[in-house]
This record gives C-alpha cells, structure tokens and sequence, in this order.
C-alpha cells in the first residue's frame, strides 16, 4: 500500500509539472502571435540603422534650433519694447525736474515761464485768478471768511485747538516748520532778486553795498488755504535801522510756490484813530489808559483816541483819567463824545467815526477791555488798504482770572495773565467786533458793528486775523 501511493503522488507531481510546461508554450506562441509587424529593412533608430538614426537627429536638431531662433526673436521684441519704455520714462523724470526747478529757482518767475510747459502755467495762473488773493469774493455772511493763521520763526498762533492742541505752538511740528521755512526762503529771493514788475525801488545799506534781507529780518506771516485752490502766504519783513516794510504775497496752488507782488509798505504817516464806546466801567478804562500810555503814547506815537461815552453817570471819572494821562504824558490827540442815551455799541463806533473831521483816517474799533501791542497796532496799518482790504484781528479771550487762578490766593496781575496757553482762554474766532478799516470804507458801505456787550472777560490782541478783501 504505502509503495502505491508514493508511485500516485510521483506520477502526479509529473502531470502537473506537463501541464505547467504546455502552458507556457502555448503563453509563449500567443505573445510571438500578438508581436507587431515590422519591416524587414527598419531598424532600431541609433542601434542598427544608422542612416535613419542620422536623419532622424538631424530634423531634431532643426526643430530646436527653429524653437530657439522663435525665443530669440521673442526676446529681442520684448527688449525693444523696454527700452522704448525706459526713453518715455526718462522724458518724464527730465520733464518733472524742469517742473521742480521751475518751483524752487524761479517761483514762477517770467523768466522761467517759457521752460515750463505752457498747459501747467496757465493751470497754475488759473487757480491764482479763482482765489481771493487778488480779488475780493461775495459771501453769504461773516462766517464764510477764512481766516488766516499767524506765524513767526519761532510759533505758530492756532486757530483750530481741539481737545489736544493749543492756542500757540511751540516748537513747530516739523512737516509746518519745513513749509513754512521754504515760504519763508522763497519771499527772501523775491525781495533780494526783484523782477521789474515788482513795486519795490532799490535800496542801499549804509555803505552803499546791495540791501540784502535775510530770515533774521522776518517780522511775520500769515497763510490761510481754500481747499480747492491752495495756500496764501502773506509775508512782512523789516530790518531793524529802518521804518519801511516789505510785503510778499505767495500761493502755493497746490504745487509750485507762485509769485503774486512784492512791495514796499510805508506806514510812517499812518494814523490810527482808536474808536472805543464806553459806558460806566470806570475802573476798566482805567486799566485801559495805563496800557494805552505805555503803547499808544510812549512807543507808537502815531494814534488818536476817541471815547463815545453813553449816560451821565461816570462820565466825570473819565474825564479826570482823560487830563490825567494828557497832562503827565504831553497827549492831547484824543475826543470826548458825550451821547445821553442807552448803550448801543453800533451807535457808538458810527458816532465816533463821524466825529474825525480831519478826512481820511485808519480807524480802530475797539473796546475797553482790550489789550493790545505796538504790533498789533503795525498789523493794523499793513493789513487795511482803502477800497480793498479791511481787518478784523481774531481776539484771544481769557477765562475769569477768579477761576483761572482760583488756588492763589490774590490773582496775579494783568500783564502776567496775558498769555496764550489752553488753560487760559480761547481765540474767538466767531467775533468780529474788533476791526481795523479806513472811515472811508466805513462810510460808503454804511457798516454799523454790533456786537452785545462783554463784561465778564479780558480780550488779548494778537496778530491772528480775519481779512476780507471789499469786492
């Protein structure tokens, strides 16, 4: 039994073995079967063939060196294209530095007008003639007035304070302190280098050599902008050993500084008849003559006062502070008018400029608890002109000095209070009662003034400043 089986599994193991054989033949033919078909004279390209395989490299060798001359081409387009962009923004960058140049060294000179381009002068002139720096504007009522702020080479008198910013500020922010550095420098190389259009003649120092003005002779400026014309600079310059003052005018309409004129002022001759409606409050008119005496008198010299007093009672105490202060100080230009009636501010002023009978005169409406400078009083005679311009200063009101200074236990004095920080006061740039106009302006418009009476509080007169121009 046992050799039997080994002889069955044996003969198995062959049959299996067949089978396996016979499939792989039959595996093998069917592969030689499904074979593709060549031709007899083909040939594996680079192995056997090797005149085909030549032909064959040769036409890919043709086809990427046609690839390669496409991308030269290509290339060499896109070159040209770049350096005919580079030339037009070569042209741009020259034609901006012209402009440039034509802003700082000319300022709009005629000499520099042909070298700029023509569509951008007549641009830039355009917006000059649109503002009101030539020309005076109608407005629907007081408050449509820009106004101006002030500056000198150390502060900047703010008219916008806000929560955080001040009357006065000093030091000067940077980016205004450049600006106005380089308004500044500008009205210096108009007065230094005058075209012969300019109102101005030539003047010598004391040797004989040039008049040269510098920063140094800088006595003030103001600027304003209109939003959709630019910036007026209105600059005054002086120097020390002599009494005329130039005066530039610049605008920067929103590119290049512009020229508008240069002249030479002259205010030597210049009157000011200050007009001040008064009733009662004796002891402020007091304080008033004391500041009166030390500026109108001993330093300016060239002033008329005219007191429109209303009512009897009181009006004996005014006359004797009147004689008092022309007797101790040799002053006799000044008018007592004595209306018997209620007070009225308006009344006052027209009474007080009708009562000049000398013809024309720089008239100074002011009231009795202002406190102004000799400065002041110069601002006053460079920013009238008869017929076109007219003044209205922009006042700075203190607090109650009771409240101010109310952990002292005695107020310090007047003069010490008169300063611009926040915690003093505020410009009040919503009055218009304080004003510098010639009477005859005054007259032909018929203006009355009218502004309520203010007890309460101390006015501090600076040059910050309304101008309207009369249209």
């Amino acid at each position: 039994m046992p050799r039997r089986g080994l002889i069955l599994q044996t003969r198995t193991h062959w049959l299996l073995f067949g089978l396996a054989l016979l499939c792989s033949l039959v595996l093998f033919l069917y592969l030689l079967e499904c074979a593709p078909q060549t031709d007899g004279n083909a040939s594996l390209p680079g192995v056997i063939g090797e005149n085909y395989g030549k032909e064959y490299y040769q036409a890919l060798l043709q086809e990427q060196e046609e690839h390669y001359q496409t991308r030269a081409t290509s290339l060499k387009r896109q070159i040209a294209q770049l350096k005919q962009e580079l030339q037009e923004m070569s042209e741009k960058m020259r034609s901006l530095q012209e402009r440039r140049n034509v802003g700082a060294n000319g300022i709009g000179y005629q000499g520099n007008k042909e070298q700029a381009p023509s569509d951008l002068l007549e641009f830039l002139h355009s917006q000059i003639d649109k503002a009101e720096v030539s020309i005076g504007a109608r407005l629907p009522s007081e408050y449509g007035v820009i106004p101006f702020e002030s500056f000198t080479l150390m502060k900047v008198f703010q008219l916008e304070m806000g929560l955080t910013r001040h009357p006065e500020e000093k030091p000067v922010r940077k980016d205004k302190r450049d600006e106005l550095v380089e308004v500044i420098e500008a009205g210096l190389e108009v007065i230094n280098n005058p075209d012969e259009d300019d109102e101005q003649e030539d003047e010598d120092g004391p040797l004989g050599e040039k008049l040269i003005f510098n920063e140094n002779d800088f006595i003030e400026g103001y600027y304003r902008t209109e939003r959709d014309k630019g910036t007026q600079y209105e600059l005054f310059f002086k120097k020390a050993d002599l009494m005329e003052y130039r005066h530039v005018t610049l605008f920067r309409p929103f590119g290049p500084l512009m020229k508008v004129k240069s002249e030479m002022i002259d205010i030597t001759r210049s009157i000011i008849n200050i007009i001040v409606p008064l009733a009662e409050r004796t002891e402020a008119f007091a304080q008033f003559m004391q500041n009166f005496r030390d500026v109108c008198i001993h330093q300016d010299k060239r002033i008329h006062l005219t007191v429109v007093y209303f009512g009897k009672e009181g009006l004996s105490e005014v006359k004797s502070i009147l004689e008092s202060v022309a007797s101790e100080s040799d002053f006799h230009n000044y008018t007592l008018v004595s209306l018997n009636e209620e007070f009225n501010r308006g009344r006052g002023l027209n009474v007080g400029a009708r009562a000049w009978d000398k013809g024309e005169v720089l008239m100074f409406f002011c009231d009795v608890d202002i406190y102004f400078s000799a400065e002041f009083l110069n601002s006053c005679r460079l920013n009238a002109e008869p017929g076109k311009k007219v003044f209205y200063p922009v006042v700075f009101s203190l607090y109650n000095p009771a409240i101010v200074y109310a952990n002292q236990d005695v107020p310090p004095p007047v003069e010490q209070q008169l300063v611009h920080k926040k915690d003093s006061g505020f410009w009040r740039d919503f009055g218009f009662g304080m004003t510098c106009q010639y009477r005859s302006d005054f007259l032909t418009i018929g203006l009355r003034v009218m502004s309520p009476a203010d007890h309460g509080a101390t006015s501090l007169l600076k040059p910050r400043l309304h101008i309207s121009r009369l249209s």
